[in-house]
């Protein structure tokens, strides 16, 4: 029997994942990500763990079929990694570096791009041949995968779906740079962000006023109880979403759209909203684009990871 490791870089904790070679997941934990020192500790650690897990169960490096590793960051398809801010990682190659720790092979790709290509493999896009990941969290990105592989893009940055911009009349700037960005208005951040903004400007009654800090999860809640500025605001959100999502399927023209992330635990209300005005942007051609929910929560990164490596 041989195996292989899927891991999954957060910026707070790096989850791990053992697998059979069938895909069966045998044991699953995490370990803190310490960032500090440009982030030095991460890749030792992550050997180290590696190592405890296979001396546990007996494993030698023989049967390790290798590591796969998604990381919030632009990684190219040599596994040349260029800056992860929330790691405080420059740029190196990421494939070399874990090898040398490890002595295993190595195979990495960004973590939006990884879970997609986890849940392509085993989640939601099970079966299908390509499938968009749109991931609404902390921000938005994704990840596109075309017949079992991830496609990364020329600078590793295939997917970032969360920078498309659908309102240019907006004056702050977005983290990456630029002004206007989905991930604005539409991320968990984004749709906390706009909510305070809505309720500083008005007197408008509503009982999102009754909360001291306000979470995403809040703003669904009261959207959910009938409060009117609350479902004003989650609409505006679908149909940010709606407009860029139509944008990418223009271009990619996947088979399956795939909603992940935390936000994505809103269910079938937000897949529903979304699509609705997806409908209102879409190109006519793209019209059957099916779309659903993620299926495999905060897996979906070592899933993708592993797949990575079986190739």
């Amino acid at each position: 029997m041989q195996y292989g490791f899927g891991v999954d870089v957060g910026g707070t904790s790096i989850k791990l994942g053992l697998f059979s070679q069938d895909g069966t997941l045998m044991e699953k934990w995490e370990i803190p990500t310490h960032t500090e020192h440009g982030g030095e500790r991460i890749l030792p650690e992550i050997a180290e763990a590696i190592e405890a897990c296979m001396q546990k169960r007996g494993l030698c490096k023989e049967q390790i079929l290798g590591i796969g590793i998604g990381v919030p960051g632009p990684v190219d398809d040599r596994g040349n990694v260029n800056c992860c801010v929330n790691l405080n990682w420059g740029v190196f190659n990421l494939h070399d570096a874990l090898g040398i720790l490890t002595g295993m092979k190595v195979k990495a790709g960004n973590d939006a791009n990884v879970a997609a290509l986890g849940e392509h493999f085993a989640g939601g896009g099970k079966g299908s041949e390509s499938s968009l990941l749109v991931t609404i969290g902390t921000g938005v990105g994704g990840g596109f995968v075309l017949h079992d592989q991830v496609m990364n893009g020329a600078h590793g940055v295939a997917g970032e779906i969360g920078h498309i911009v659908v309102n240019r009349d907006e004056p702050l700037y977005c983290t990456c740079g630029k002004r206007g960005c989905v991930e604005q208005y539409a991320s968990a951040n984004g749709i906390v962000r706009v909510t305070n903004k809505r309720l500083s400007e008005s007197d408008t009654p509503s009982s999102l006023r009754d909360f001291p800090k306000l979470s995403c999860k809040d703003v669904f809640y009261c959207a959910e109880q009938g409060d009117s500025l609350a479902k004003d605001i989650l609409e505006q959100t679908y149909d940010y979403l709606g407009e860029a999502i139509a944008d990418a399927c223009c271009i990619l023209d996947p088979e399956l759209v795939i909603l992940g992330g935390g936000v994505s635990k809103a269910g079938q209300v937000l897949l529903d909203g979304i699509h609705r005005h997806y409908q209102a942007y879409m190109f006519h051609a793209c019209k059957h684009t099916r779309f659903a929910l993620a299926s495999l929560g905060n897996d979906a990164g070592i899933y993708g990871g592993f797949k990575l490596i079986l190739g």
